[in-house]
């Protein structure tokens, strides 16, 4: 396989930074990634190593959001940078800025040091937490021309911080990009295979369906992307000319969570025996809500159909997300692997 250039992966220990890593590699890139604690640096190489081989074609190296240190490094002769890392957003934090503020400024200094090492462009991952409308509109559907308002009332941490991330983002691009040109990555909830038990929060959906731990089954309902179509749309986003200077959203078909509960059920057999039939009433949801904070931040989308369009992303870099069941049940057989439900 012929050489290809090198790329940073920031955040490579991360759900979608190490399937990014497999991407690069499997198209024959020099991949940079990032890890807050060098530590970790054989547990990246072998979670890569289950899908690819990188030989000598993957850097670790130690940078942190919330520090100067260890970036230039990092980008030092990259060509382009995935500025994947961010921080967790489960459980909410009692105080926001503990979200917001390494993510803003974590966003600054990889795109910092991104021009300073005179990178093409900067591919960043947002969500469509970023893109979305204000909680109390009508269902419908969004695309990247909508930005959420992280200044409404009962805004949630999270969509704060990607959405102040990212504009952070743009504002630094415009201001000091020069050469280096940015497209952000807006996915929504990823699904897919893990590659250990270090993985998403957003996977907590169907670890939660299989293990049982939820009672009953919410009306909850999102679009669906796999993991790999979140990477390889980084990569398209990376290098296409057409992508500088756009947002793209990462989504897949929407399905409430009774369907996914189906799904497991009717593919898995005895496999699913602990994934609920019951629906869980919002009366009773809001209750535990009370006291339950992982709960409370998704109690506003109970029952309300909120969708997002990935047109952009397929009709200008040819992108298209496979089949949900697909992704689901690869998720679902994934951790039943990995010995985590």
């Amino acid at each position: 396989m012929t050489e290809r250039g090198t790329v940073l992966v920031t955040g490579g220990s991360g759900y979608i930074g190490s399937w990014c890593v497999i991407g690069l590699l499997q198209q024959g890139y020099t991949v940079r990634t990032t890890v807050r604690d060098l530590r970790r640096e054989g547990e990246v190489r072998a979670t890569v190593a289950r899908v690819v081989d990188p030989g000598n074609r993957l850097s670790v190296h130690a940078a942190n959001l919330g520090a100067d240190a260890g970036w230039d490094a990092a980008a030092e002769g990259a060509e382009y940078v995935l500025h994947v890392a961010s921080p967790l957003g489960v459980p909410p934090p009692k105080d926001p800025n503990d979200l917001i503020i390494p993510a803003r400024d974590g966003a600054r200094r990889a795109i910092r040091a991104a021009i300073r090492a005179g990178a093409r462009r900067v591919v960043m991952t947002s969500s469509v937490a970023a893109t979305s409308p204000a909680a109390g509109g009508p269902d419908g559907v969004s695309d990247e021309t909508v930005w959420t308002n992280p200044d409404a009332p009962g805004a949630d941490a999270y969509g704060r911080s990607k959405t102040i991330a990212e504009r952070a983002a743009w504002d630094l691009i415009a201001a000091e990009g020069g050469a280096t040109t940015l497209a952000v990555v807006n996915p929504a909830l990823v699904l897919g295979p893990v590659l250990g038990a270090d993985f998403s929060d957003s996977v907590q959906v169907v670890q939660r369906l299989l293990s049982g731990k939820v009672p009953g089954l919410p009306r909850l309902g999102f679009n669906i992307v796999d993991v790999r179509d979140v990477a390889d749309l980084h990569i398209r986003a990376m290098t296409d000319p057409a992508a500088a200077g756009q947002r793209f959203i990462a989504a897949g078909d929407f399905a409430w969570m009774a369907d996914l509960a189906a799904m497991l059920r009717a593919e898995l057999g005895a496999q699913a025996a602990k994934v609920p039939t019951a629906k869980a009433p919002d009366l009773l949801l809001h209750l535990v809500a009370l006291f339950d904070r992982d709960l409370k931040s998704v109690t506003p989308g109970l029952g309300r159909r909120r969708e997002f369009s990935s047109a952009r992303a397929q009709s200008l870099l040819g992108w298209r997300p496979r089949p949900m069941k697909e992704t689901v049940l690869d998720c679902a057989r994934s951790l039943i692997a990995a010995g985590v439900v």
